[in-house]
C-alpha cells in the first residue's frame, strides 16, 4: 500500500467528517445541542458510539503491541473493557435521570453538593479527559507516521488540527453519527484481518506453539498474574470512571436505552477480547524484528492486506482514534464551561453565549492535550499510569457513591488525595512498579480504605440527596430552571 493512497483516503475521509459536522451544527440552538446532543442520542448511536471508542486506540495500538510481547495476557484489556463497560450499565446509567451535564456535578450530588468536591473533581476531570485525549493523539499519530512514513510529532499537529476543527463545527452530535458510520467498518476490518492472520499461520492451533517457542527464544515474556490483572483493572476503571463515557450517559434518550447500548456494547468487546491477542501473536512469528511493537497491528494491516483494503482499515482505525478523541474533547469542555468557568466566574455562561465558548473551550483543550502527547511514546504505559493516578480516586467515590449513602465530602477528597499519592509513588519506584505491573490496585486499596475511614469518623453530609440535587439544578440553569430533575428522589435511582 502506497502513502499516497492512505493520504488521498484521509482526504476523503475529512471532507466527510466536515460535512456530517457541518449539517450537525445547523441544528445547534444551545448549550445542551452542542455539548450533548440535546440528551437525545438513542441506544443504536449510543451503542455505535460506544463500540466506536472501545476498539480504538488502546485495543488496535496498545492491546496488539502488549500480546506481541506478553502472549495471550493481550486478552486482557478486552476483558477489563467489557467489563467495565457491563458494570457501567448497570451502576450508572440510571444517573441519567438526574441530568447531570458533567462528571463533577455527579460527585457533588453525592456528596451534598459540596463545592469543595466539584472544583476539586472538575480540576482532576479535567485532566483526566485531556489524558484521554492525548492518548488518541499519540495512537492515531503512531498510525500515521508507520503507513505514510510522516515524522511522529508531524503527525500528532495533524491528527490533533483534524479532529479540532470537526468538533468545532458540529459538537456532540457530529461525534455520534460518524462513531456509529465507522465502528462497523473497524470492526469488519478487525475481523478481516484475523482471519487473513489466522489463514497464514495454521489456525487456532498453531497459536499456543508460536508463543511457547517465542517465550522459549525469549522474544515473548510471560508478564505474570498480577501485572496481567493490573492491566485488566486500569482498563476497567479507565472506563468505569472515564467522562467521555459518563457524556454518553447524561446525552442518552433514556436510561433504558443507555443500558441497552451499553450492554450490547459490553458483550460484544468481550467476545472481541481474543482478536487483539491473535493479531499480536501472529504478528510476533510473522515481524520478529519490529523497532516499536506498538506498530504490530499497522504492519500486519500492510503487510498482509491487498493496498485498497489495508487502506480502508486504517482509515477505519484512525477514524475510531478520531472519534475517541472527540468524544474526550467534548467531555473535557463540558467540564471547562460548567464547572472550571463557574468556579472562576461565581456564574453559568449566558445561554447564547455557550456555543461560542465551547469552541473557544475546544481549541484550549486541543492545544493542552496536544502538550501532553507531543512527551509521550508508549500508549499502554501512558494510559495505565494516567488511568492509575487521575481516575483512581474518581472510581471508589463513584461507586460508593452511588452504594453507600453514608460517603461523604471528606470521604472523596480524602478518596482522590491518597489514590493521587499512592499512585505516584508506586510510578517513581521501579521496584513496585514491576511488582504491581500499574499502580493502580494499591492506589484503588487505598482511595477505598481512606474514603469509608474517613467518612465514619466526620459528620454526614449537611444537605439530603435531594436537597442537594435541587442545588446543583439551580447552580447550572438558573433560579427559573423548571425541569423534573428538582423533584426527582433518591429512591428513582434504586428502583432502575
Amino acid at each position: 500500500m502506497t502513502s499516497q493512497l492512505l493520504l488521498w483516503g484521509l482526504c476523503g475521509y475529512v471532507v466527510l467528517m466536515l460535512a456530517i459536522s457541518y449539517i450537525a451544527s445547523r441544528r445547534q440552538q444551545s448549550g445542551d445541542d452542542f455539548l450533548l446532543a440535546g440528551r437525545k442520542v438513542s441506544s443504536g448511536l449510543t451503542f455505535g458510539t460506544t463500540v466506536a471508542t472501545m476498539i480504538g486506540t488502546g485495543t488496535s495500538m496498545g492491546a496488539v503491541g502488549y500480546a506481541y510481547l506478553h502472549g495471550w495476557a493481550g486478552m486482557m484489556y478486552g476483558l477489563g473493557g467489557a467489563i467495565g463497560i457491563l458494570l457501567t450499565a448497570w451502576l450508572f446509567a440510571p444517573l441519567r435521570a438526574l441530568r447531570f451535564m458533567t462528571m463533577s456535578e455527579e460527585l457533588s450530588y453525592y456528596a451534598g453538593a459540596n463545592l469543595w468536591v466539584k472544583h476539586l473533581s472538575a480540576i482532576l476531570i479535567f485532566l483526566c479527559s485531556l489524558g484521554w485525549l492525548g492518548a488518541h493523539i499519540l495512537g492515531g499519530a503512531l498510525y500515521l507516521s508507520w503507513a505514510t512514513g510522516f515524522n511522529l510529532v508531524a503527525a500528532k499537529w495533524l491528527l490533533a488540527s483534524i479532529f479540532t476543527l470537526y468538533v468545532l463545527i458540529g459538537g456532540y452530535r457530529a461525534v455520534v453519527w460518524t462513531d456509529s458510520l465507522m465502528a462497523l467498518i473497524l470492526f469488519t476490518g478487525f475481523l478481516l484481518l484475523a482471519w487473513v492472520v489466522l489463514q497464514s499461520s495454521g489456525g487456532f492451533a498453531s497459536l499456543q506453539q508460536i508463543v511457547d517457542t517465542a517465550q522459549q527464544q525469549g522474544t515473548m515474556q510471560d508478564p505474570g498474574w498480577l501485572p496481567a490483572l493490573s492491566l485488566a483493572v486500569v482498563v476497567a476503571v479507565g472506563v468505569m470512571a472515564a467522562p467521555s463515557f459518563r457524556q454518553r450517559i447524561y446525552a442518552g434518550a433514556s436510561v433504558s436505552a443507555i443500558r441497552r447500548a451499553f450492554g450490547c456494547a459490553g458483550l460484544v468487546y468481550l467476545l472481541f477480547a481474543v482478536l487483539p491477542a491473535i493479531l499480536g501473536i501472529v504478528a510476533s512469528q510473522l515481524l520478529p524484528a519490529l523497532a516499536n511493537h506498538q506498530h504490530a497491528f499497522t504492519a500486519l494491516i500492510t503487510v498482509l492486506l491487498p493496498p485498497l483494503i489495508a487502506m480502508l482499515v486504517l482509515l477505519a482505525g484512525l477514524s475510531a482514534t478520531l472519534s475517541s478523541a472527540s468524544s474526550d474533547a467534548i467531555a473535557a469542555v463540558s467540564v471547562l464551561i460548567r464547572d472550571l468557568y463557574y468556579g472562576a466566574v461565581g456564574s453559568m455562561p449566558q445561554q447564547d453565549k455557550v456555543v461560542r465558548y465551547s469552541r473557544y473551550g475546544v481549541l484550549l483543550v486541543s492545544v493542552l492535550s496536544l502538550l501532553l502527547a507531543l512527551y509521550a511514546d508508549d500508549v499502554i504505559r501512558y494510559i495505565s499510569a494516567m488511568i492509575a493516578t487521575l481516575m483512581s480516586g474518581l472510581f471508589v467515590s463513584c461507586v460508593l457513591g452511588r452504594c453507600w449513602p453514608r460517603l461523604n465530602a471528606a470521604g472523596i477528597l480524602a478518596a482522590i488525595v491518597s489514590a493521587v499519592l499512592v499512585s505516584l509513588l508506586v510510578l517513581l519506584s521501579p521496584f513496585w512498579l514491576a511488582f504491581w505491573g500499574n499502580p493502580v490496585i494499591p492506589a484503588l486499596l487505598t482511595a477505598t480504605v481512606s474514603a469509608i475511614g474517613v467518612s465514619l469518623l466526620t459528620r454526614q453530609n449537611r444537605r439530603s440527596r435531594s436537597q442537594a440535587l435541587a442545588l446543583i439544578t439551580t447552580q447550572r440553569e438558573g433560579q427559573s430552571a423548571q425541569h423534573d430533575s428538582t423533584s426527582i428522589s433518591t429512591s428513582s435511582l434504586t428502583s432502575n
